[in-house]
């Protein structure tokens, strides 16, 4: 069996597993992103401010629960064997929602489904940030994982408006149907990607609920990986809120009306994307030190500024700006971090990974709302800015540390070489 250099060399990339890899997260997240407006939508014809609540608990919740375990159990049976069983039940799921739906008007079927669908997607997370690296290596992971990021840029910029359009159009049953096919492409899709990989062969005395805490014992042991997930902490912690609460508090308090809001996330959006499809290009020739502190410097500057401008005008040229930073930034986070990760315990690495975003929101939101009550919107929003300048301390304090010094036999590896 060869490993992943020898079957990528010289080129060092299978770019027909990452193509596919690519498209099948294109059209599931656009699946996703539409089935997520149609069903807050319907919550807030359902029950107003209070399902909507409940909905997104039940959503996020569960996700953020099973991400723990999902690494373990990610590098304890292989990411082909959990991703192919998590996309063919949400399939399963979804599919029967569009049924359940389509003869009944009530909550509960929207809470069961988010719930259920937070426990397949938490599981199936860390496992997806496994695939990349065993297909990229070493600069070219740089410009996978752009290209990727490219996908999760799109995404919401497409599916928003086209769940907007199915509930006009149609009814939730509809939006569920197609988060099914979207779901079954990404499921034939992953049938290719990880054709020919082999399951890890088993630890003996070791059980999931231990590896469970493989992440946690990752970051204590590795410095590295520690200064990095810092990094991304407080980044995220940074940004949630003032882009999902303050923003339109702001908008409002100047009296700029609510158009204001979608301008300057477009304008967030269009500067991510153009600086991932650059990254996709060219990542691998610019300096990771430039991709990671350097954005992340401009990211914490750009987040003060923001809420400073005394214009629609300007908050949307520093938003744009803001924007570009973010798209090579983030990749570049994910890129280091996986290359710094024991590749038997990557799984384990992308769960706590994934926990320093999806896990930080919630915090984010609850703790920064707290304080502008007592502090105001926008000198809530200027700690939030000082907050996120500890990104790119920590990211200098990583580049320190080596990354890891040998690569331990991979948990599982395409059989073919030419793939």
């Amino acid at each position: 069996m060869e490993s992943p250099v020898e079957a990528t060399a010289p080129e060092r990339v299978q770019w027909g597993r990452v193509g596919s890899l690519v498209g099948g997260q294109a059209a599931v997240q656009l699946g996703s992103f539409a089935l997520l407006i149609a069903m807050n939508w319907t919550a807030v014809q359902l029950g107003g401010t209070r399902a909507v609540t409940v909905l997104m608990l039940a959503a996020t919740v569960p996700r953020a629960l099973m991400l723990i375990f999902g690494g373990a159990v990610a590098d304890t049976l292989g990411p082909r064997f959990v991703l192919l069983r998590t996309t063919a039940a949400r399939v399963a799921l979804l599919a029967a929602g569009a049924v359940l739906t389509a003869t009944a008007e009530q909550l509960w079927p929207l809470v069961v489904i988010a719930l259920v669908e937070g426990v397949l997607l938490g599981l199936a997370g860390p496992a997806s940030g496994v695939l990349l690296p065993l297909f990229a290596r070493g600069e070219q992971l740089a410009r996978a994982n752009s290209l990727y990021a490219m996908v999760l840029r799109v995404a919401p910029i497409l599916g928003a408006p086209a769940g907007a359009f199915l509930i006009t159009v149609g009814e939730l049953w509809v939006a569920l149907l197609i988060g099914a096919v979207t779901g079954a492409i990404w499921f034939g899709c992953l049938l290719h990607v990880t054709h020919g990989f082999v399951r890890p062969e088993p630890e003996p005395g070791v059980s999931l609920v231990k590896r469970s805490g493989d992440g946690f014992r990752l970051l204590a042991r590795h410095p590295r990986l520690r200064w990095m997930f810092v990094a991304a902490l407080c980044l995220d912690m940074a940004f949630s809120w003032p882009a999902e609460v303050a923003l339109p508090l702001l908008v409002s308090e100047r009296g700029w009306g609510v158009s204001a809001v979608g301008v300057v996330l477009a304008a967030f959006s269009v500067g991510a994307l153009g600086s991932s499809a650059v990254g996709a290009a060219l990542a691998h020739r610019i300096p990771m030190f430039v991709r990671l502190v350097v954005t992340g410097a401009g990211l914490a500057a750009g987040i003060l500024v923001m809420a400073l401008m005394p214009s629609v005008v300007s908050l949307t040229v520093v938003a744009a700006a803001v924007g570009l930073l973010s798209g090579l930034n983030g990749p570049a986070i994910v890129t280091l971090y996986q290359q710094s990760a024991p590749e038997d315990r990557m799984g384990a690495a992308m769960s706590t990974l994934s926990l320093s975003g999806i896990g930080t929101a919630p915090v984010s939101i609850a703790v920064f709302s707290s304080l502008s009550l007592v502090l105001g919107v926008q000198t809530t929003w200027l700690v939030c800015g000082a907050i996120a300048f500890v990104s790119p301390v920590a990211a200098v304090l990583a580049l320190r540390h080596p990354a890891r010094t040998e690569e331990p036999a991979v948990t599982e590896l395409p059989v073919a070489a030419a793939a």
